[in-house]
């Protein structure tokens, strides 16, 4: 009877102890050092809801050197067949260390968990911890970014929003972008066909909504595996969308063209200038691909894309107007937006003279972010209003902030006739796709290589914009270093290499977001059409 009562008294107060424990006692970490678990983190998901990162319980494998009871050197050796990332030698040093706990690996798959346990060492430690999946892997992988083996924020959204995520008062709550995933998908899988079928080192894009600065869809390839971004190189794990800072050519032309608009320095699409083989500004003579030797129009020049045409307007505009339009649109400083990885803009700087004014009319001597660049065609047919780029989805908890006034309302009305006719009958032909009404521009700019500009590597841009009879959304496409192949008959340029990209994404994307094709409207070409020779 004294037995039994002792007993049941024992038995009692572990019950009484492990109630209130689970009860009152908060959470006492790994119990393998001490440690406290990583914190659970808040899910990252598109704007319709669709999981982009969440949490997940993970294993973790580590060991107390000074408990072990098995050989070292034995151990040492069956360690390094299941888990090769560390030599034997390496083992045998943490085995024999006088440290009293040391990881093995994190996020162990449960496979390796129960080789590792078969050894029978009991000084080899496992336990549970939150782990970071990407289920969607490449996905979007620069906008939502990763995080460290800590469980910190390393990388895009995770990184930028990371105290929030963590926050136990706000991790509950999930942080829902702006990203649609649909979009994003097409987007990535029309830029890596492209990558491939032209041999280049790199390529992004970014689709946005013109009147919010919602980016629906932010790529960059080479792709990265969140789930495991140290196995990916520094050229995936950088963000050509944000950070990287590229010379644009003639998708700035229209941006020329529009400040002279509403500085009154154009007073109609037909006003002419002289358009010869070449044109002389300091040192060296500009050219066009496709020379006038005539006098031509506004219209034409953008058709066309003549760089003659567009350098003699930036130079009746002048440098300091220029510069002041460029800073409203954001272009001089680095791209607003979320993200922490973004570029500095690279400018002519104190050498912003005439020279350096008619070049950045058409797009060179200036580096900016692709995002830049669609950030100024949304405020371009947005009415003329600059607002952010946004990675947020917009509504009641994060409205569309106040804008600012760049551009006139009727200088963004006249821009939609004079980008559709690119598509429809100038160098952007292969961005068409029949009924989405696609206006837009080209863009081929030659990259420095050893300190000098050469032909032989471009960077190959289109800023298309649809439907162009009314304005919803921007498409920026862009490949790094493409190649010319026996279908571009030798050339590698914009027109045959990335505009094809823009007209396979907006037919892909277009139904999804609520822009169906029509042949029944269109921008009005009447007003620009009057104005262009057909020799």
């Amino acid at each position: 009877m004294l037995m039994m009562l002792v007993f049941a008294g024992v038995t009692t107060l572990i019950v009484a102890r492990i109630l209130y424990l689970s009860v009152f006692a908060a959470p006492s970490g790994t119990g393998l050092a001490g440690d406290p678990l990583l914190p659970a983190r808040g899910d990252i998901l598109d704007r319709n809801g669709v999981p982009l990162a969440r949490n997940i319980d993970a294993w973790s494998i580590a060991v107390h050197p000074k408990k072990l009871l098995g050989d070292p050197d034995e151990l040492a050796v069956k360690l390094n067949e299941l888990m090769p990332e560390k030599s034997v030698d390496q083992y045998r040093r943490i085995l024999t260390s006088d440290k009293t706990f040391v990881y093995l690996s994190r996020r162990a798959m449960p496979e390796l968990v129960a080789a590792v346990n078969a050894l029978g060492e009991p000084g080899i430690a496992f336990d549970r911890e939150p782990e970071r999946l990407y289920p969607n892997l490449e996905l979007a992988a620069h906008v939502i970014g990763y995080t460290d083996l800590d469980g910190k924020g390393a990388a895009g959204i995770e990184r930028a929003f990371d105290q929030r995520l963590s926050d136990p008062a706000t991790r509950g709550e999930p942080i829902q972008l702006s990203i649609d995933a649909r979009v994003q998908q097409a987007l990535e899988a029309e830029l890596s066909a492209a990558m491939h079928k032209f041999s280049a080192i790199g390529a992004a894009g970014v689709i946005m909504d013109v009147k919010t600065g919602e980016i629906l869809a932010m790529s960059s390839l080479p792709e990265l595996n969140p789930n495991v971004p140290g196995k990916g190189s520094m050229d995936a794990r950088f963000n050509r969308i944000t950070l990287g800072v590229y010379e644009l050519g003639s998708t700035f032309k229209p941006f020329t063209v529009a400040m002279a608009m509403d500085a009154g320095v154009i007073k109609s699409l037909g006003q002419m200038y002289n358009c010869p083989s070449g044109l002389k500004a300091g040192g060296f003579t500009i050219t066009d691909t496709h020379p006038f030797n005539r006098a031509c129009s506004v219209s034409e020049i953008m058709q066309e894309s003549s760089n003659i045409g567009t350098a003699q307007i930036a130079a009746q505009l002048g440098g300091a107007r220029q510069k002041e339009f460029l800073r409203k649109m954001g272009f001089l400083d680095r791209v607003e937006v979320e993200l922490m990885e973004r570029g500095r803009t690279l400018t002519p700087g104190n050498d912003w003279g005439e020279v350096a004014t008619m070049t950045v009319g058409y797009g060179h001597g200036i580096a900016v972010t692709p995002l830049h660049l669609a950030t100024g065609y949304a405020t371009l047919f947005n009415g003329g209003v600059w607002h952010p780029a946004t990675l947020l989805k917009v509504g009641k908890n994060h409205p569309v902030p106040e804008g600012r006034r760049v551009f006139s309302e009727d200088t963004s009305y006249k821009m939609r006739a004079l980008l559709r006719l690119v598509v429809t009958h100038g160098t952007g032909k292969k961005a068409d796709a029949p009924g989405y009404r696609i206006g837009g521009k080209t863009g081929t700019a030659e990259k420095i290589v050893g300190g000098r500009y050469t032909g032989a590597a471009v960077v190959t841009t289109f800023a298309g914009v649809f439907p162009m009879d009314e304005p919803r959304y921007v498409v920026i496409a862009m490949l790094d270093d493409p190649k010319a192949t026996a279908e571009t008959y030798g050339f590698h340029t914009a027109g045959w290499n990335v505009a094809p990209v823009i007209s396979k994404v907006v037919s892909r994307v277009g139904p999804m977001l609520g822009v169906h094709p029509s042949m029944d409207k269109d921008a009005n070409l009447a007003e620009v059409l009057p104005y262009v020779r057909g020799d």
